[in-house]
């Protein structure tokens, strides 16, 4: 139990209490009580909203019940001081055993330090790149894979089962193109020159996949119509593409459970079925969609098309699930692929690149209408990442045709680098991804400072040892009131954890760990110029065990928290 649940469990015995002595109602929901710091840090260490929360239900005034909680709050060894803020608000001052008290309780958890129950008894899926299978991995994919596996890992940390899953986009035209573009490389791995015309992609990628049909078959069906060898071609190529695709993944260290297939989908009669169940709650209708705007009635001619009610739920306008030649409609597929999903999970969520926007509230209306709004179903948008070099535009692979390559990248500033900089923004905002920039070793390079202060603490801890100082043993009352305003800081991070997976927000971990090294960064500078507040003064070994015990603390939040980024903690930087 960390500080945060531990506080709120003093405050709903307190609560407990002032219903007994009939000051509250019984039967209060208390759900929307909350502990946290409060805003101004000069008010207290902890705050909460009771008294507001259920004043209005208990048909009283928030005072009344803020002065009485807070003689009931007053009363805990923990607590210092407690007064009332405001219309209601209740502050809370800390002792400072109590901090120590949570200090001791982070390396006794280690890794588990922060972990929680939040989400005990959830299944979530997370669909995530789903690149189309049509090339090599490339930085436009990337931010999406790495906010995706880093929210999997959030989830996890807090308690849900994690479904990582990926789609395979392999029943659309572009695959027909890749396959297009194989035949071409495989007459070409027969000795023929080719030309690859517009339209057809163009990368050196596909050159050992040609190799390896023309090792196969031979000369086979150089000169036979498509129908005899676009089916074959299509299906060799798509998985000769994951295959790559998977290898461009693991340099991220990013592997999914799952991969479905949209072939596999649409063979099983999963669309046909997604529809039966919508038409039987009358949710899809045989229709005719207005005309585009523009188009006059020379120009348009209406056809009847199975329709999804998508305005009950908050669409602007009812979608077309098949086209006219009976083929499902993007929407269509990917509708009964949401079916799918729901029937092993409680909760869905899909990483879309910000060009997919559009079609986010029709989905959503789908997954809505398939569910009875029983699942929880959350659409984050990746907007794309602008490669720089020096400030200036990186130029794109020859090898790859037309995009600079995510392995090119992992391999230029390792995987680390990579994860941390997808994460250091809000996945919704525009991203420069400078290569200079993010090997800096600077404060300004976040990926740099965050590893450095866990090098530090690995250096700390050898130079101890040397001089025969362990912190096993250490009186933490030694710490003074400037060392204890780092553990304040350190022990925000199981509700940090809390408030990120609430909010599918990976990047509050990234920021947080920058803002907890910048503090033990600036509690180290300290010793600069003042030789008796450095962590290792050899002359007071007892000063020494309670700082060491302290850094140790916050590494191994550090590490925590990197290892739900997918970030290594170096123990030395090189």
């Amino acid at each position: 139990m960390t500080l945060y649940t531990r506080f709120a469990a003093h405050i709903d015995a307190a609560l407990d209490t002032l219903t007994a002595a009939g000051t509250l109602p019984a039967g209060l929901d208390r759900k929307n009580v909350t502990v946290e710091p409060p805003r101004d840090t000069s008010h207290g260490d902890l705050a909460t909203n009771a008294a507001m929360v259920l004043a209005k239900p208990a048909k009283t005034n928030p005072r009344v019940v803020a002065d009485a909680l807070v003689v009931e709050l007053s009363k805990l060894e923990d607590v210092a001081s407690a007064s009332v803020a405001g219309p209601g608000f209740i502050n809370m001052k800390l002792t400072d055993d109590a901090w120590r008290a949570e200090l001791a309780a982070i390396p006794a958890a280690g890794a588990d330090y922060g972990r929680s129950k939040q989400g005990e008894g959830i299944t979530v899926n997370i669909e995530y790149v789903s690149a189309n299978p049509t090339g090599p991995m490339h930085m436009g994919h990337c931010r999406g894979a790495v906010v995706g596996d880093a929210l999997a890992s959030l989830l996890e940390f807090a308690g849900h089962r994690v479904i990582r899953e990926y789609y395979v986009n392999d029943a659309g035209g572009q695959v027909d193109v890749l396959a297009r573009s194989v035949h071409l490389r495989y007459r070409e791995a027969l000795g023929e020159t080719v030309e690859i015309p517009e339209g057809l992609y163009p990368g050196d990628y596909l050159v050992p996949v040609g190799q390896s049909l023309a090792k196969e078959f031979g000369d086979r069906y150089v000169g036979a119509p498509e129908s005899e060898w676009l089916a074959t071609f299509r299906t060799q190529a798509v998985a000769a593409m994951m295959v790559m695709i998977r290898a461009d993944l693991a340099l991220l260290g990013i592997e999914h459970e799952v991969f479905s297939s949209e072939a596999e989908l649409q063979a099983a009669k999963k669309p046909e079925a997604a529809e039966a169940e919508l038409r039987s709650r009358d949710l899809v209708y045989d229709g005719v969609l207005e005309a585009p705007k523009g188009e006059t009635p020379d120009d348009w001619e209406p056809v009847e098309l199975p329709l999804f009610r998508s305005t009950q739920f908050g669409d602007d306008q009812d979608r077309p699930i098949k086209k006219s030649n009976g083929s499902w409609t993007y929407f269509g597929a990917d509708l009964a692929y949401h079916f799918q999903k729901s029937q092993s999970a409680d909760q869905l969520i899909d990483i879309w690149g910000a060009d997919h926007g559009g079609t986010v509230k029709r989905i959503v209306a789908a997954v809505a209408a398939l569910t009875g709004g029983k699942t929880r179903f959350d659409v984050k948008l990746v907007q794309m990442v602008r490669l720089l070099r020096n400030g200036e535009p990186v130029k794109m692979s020859k090898r790859s045709g037309n995009f600079v390559t995510l392995a090119d990248v992992v391999r230029e500033v390792g995987k680390d680098v990579v994860r941390f900089t997808m994460l250091t923004r809000r996945s919704d905002a525009q991203m420069d991804f400078d290569f200079a920039k993010v090997v800096e070793a600077s404060k300004d390079n976040p990926v740099f400072y965050v590893q450095y202060a866990h090098a530090r603490i690995a250096s700390l801890h050898r130079r101890a040892a040397e001089a025969g100082i362990t912190p096993i043993s250490a009186d933490l009352s030694r710490l003074d009131t400037d060392e204890l305003a780092l553990v304040q800081l350190a022990a925000q991070f199981p509700r940090l954890v809390e408030i990120a997976s609430t909010a599918r927000e990976p990047h509050r971990i990234a920021f947080y760990l920058y803002d907890l090294a910048a503090a033990f960064h600036a509690l180290w500078n300290v010793g600069n110029d003042r030789p008796d507040r450095r962590f290792l003064v050899i002359e007071d070994p007892q000063a020494t065990a309670a700082r060491l015990f302290l850094a140790s603390a916050i590494g191994q939040i550090i590490h925590n928290g990197l290892a739900i980024m997918g970030v290594e903690a170096v123990s030395e930087m090189k």
